[in-house]
């Protein structure tokens, strides 16, 4: 005889299966991600499917998006509304490209500061100190080496 698979799972079940703690099942619930089944018995069962939402939601998270933007795309899923959807997409790599202007500022004033400080005299104070104790507002800061 052979097993079948379930319709349905417990909460610590799907958590299992869909990789991710008990704890983000029910904060998904929170923020209306993933549905609240009604009570059979003691025990809350969930619909098997919902393992490829809550992965849908993970594989969306790692891409950068919010959990309100995977929320608007999870309402979109069925691809029918495509011009929404790259919104939310174009909308998210343009913050993605923000971020890596600002860490590349960042890495250069960093690289700066590194040099500096390796070839200042110990007579002197390390740039790096002296800049992270300027009372500087932190852009005028980072903005000194470039």
């Amino acid at each position: 005889m052979t097993a079948t698979a379930p319709e349905s799972l417990t909460i610590g079940r799907l958590a299992r299966a869909a990789g991710v703690g008990v704890e983000t099942i029910r904060y998904y619930q929170q923020r209306g991600l993933l549905p609240v089944p009604s009570t059979v018995g003691a025990f809350r069962h969930y619909p098997v499917g919902l393992t490829a939402r809550i992965h849908f939601i993970k594989r969306a998270q790692e891409l950068g998006f919010s959990l309100d933007e995977i929320t608007e795309l999870l309402r979109l899923e069925d691809g029918a509304h495509r011009k929404s959807i790259r919104r939310i997409a174009t909308d998210r790599l343009g913050q993605i490209e923000q971020k890596l202007a600002d860490l590349k500022r960042m890495q250069k004033v960093l690289r700066h500061l590194v040099t500096e400080c390796e070839h200042t005299g110990n007579e002197l104070p390390c740039p790096i100190i002296a800049t992270l104790a300027s009372p500087a507002s932190g852009s005028e800061r980072v903005h000194l080496a470039t």
